[in-house]
């Protein structure tokens, strides 16, 4: 299986996400996710900044994740309009970002398990974010995130089945963790509606841990992707207290490319 592998900018924070996608790219890390902690990223010096360092570097942005996940409960999956409305202004400032950084998949994490928001009208939500985002050429994928409804694969499922070739997800292995959950499971249950992937190793007594030094069944996480039809790549995604030395991000992305490479 082939796969590109890659670092998430939110692993290097609080560094400045401009600081922090210099940093990746200096590693050697070609492929990058870029987590947007401010609406004035999007705009200025530092956007202009981030775009240079694409081009000096010739980065491939992977996918782009929000600062402003925790609002889409109260915004975009509020039954008030005006709030609907904002959301979906602000995210396509994002979409426009987007096409001009070459990025293609949209983050989204949705609403908290307890939001008042029923099946339907989630799915009325992110149709129209979807709607909103292609005409950008990007596309919005669901993560599962274990606080929030996404966490329940069953829900994801119903997702998939009501959303149909426009579902997307992105499966994030230290998330299914937290909820108890296989992410074998759900690889089989959402087949190639999963087009990204977070990253990370796991022990006995921690859900997440630098890629090497834990216990996770790599190997045979990417054969059942391979056999579900998967066809994306993947981003390192650590917290900063899970590693010491920037190098062990660009350690954890060659452990994992040399195993794609001899498997």
């Amino acid at each position: 299986m082939t796969a590109k592998i890659g670092i998430a900018t939110a692993s290097l924070f609080p560094l400045h996400t401009e600081t922090a996608l210099l940093q990746v790219a200096k590693l050697g890390v070609k492929n990058v996710e870029i987590f947007l902690n401010s609406p004035s990223e999007l705009v200025g010096e530092v956007f202009m900044s981030m775009q240079d360092t694409i081009r000096d570097y010739n980065l491939n942005i992977m996918a782009l994740h929000p600062f402003s996940s925790p609002m889409e409960t109260l915004y975009l999956f509020s039954a008030y309009d005006r709030r609907v409305t904002e959301i979906l202004d602000l995210y396509e400032r994002y979409f426009a970002a987007m096409e001009r950084l070459g990025a293609r998949i949209f983050v989204i994490h949705g609403a908290f398990t307890t939001a008042k928001c029923s099946d339907a009208l989630y799915i009325e939500r992110v149709s129209l974010l979807t709607e909103t985002a292609r005409r950008h050429g990007v596309t919005v994928a669901q993560e599962n995130v274990c606080y929030c409804k996404s966490g329940a694969l069953d829900f994801l499922c119903m997702m998939k089945t009501a959303l149909g070739d426009s579902a997307a997800f992105v499966l994030d292995l230290k998330q299914v963790r937290r909820v108890g959950g296989n992410p074998l499971d759900y690889v089989d249950a959402l087949g190639d509606s999963i087009i990204h992937l977070h990253l990370s190793d796991c022990t006995a007594d921690d859900d997440c841990v630098r890629i090497g030094k834990g216990e996770y069944d790599f190997l045979t996480l990417f054969k059942r992707l391979e056999q579900s039809g998967f066809s994306g790549g993947g981003v390192v995604e650590l917290y900063r207290e899970n590693y010491g030395e920037y190098s062990e991000l660009r350690e954890s992305v060659e452990f994992l490319e040399n195993l794609l490479k001899n498997a």
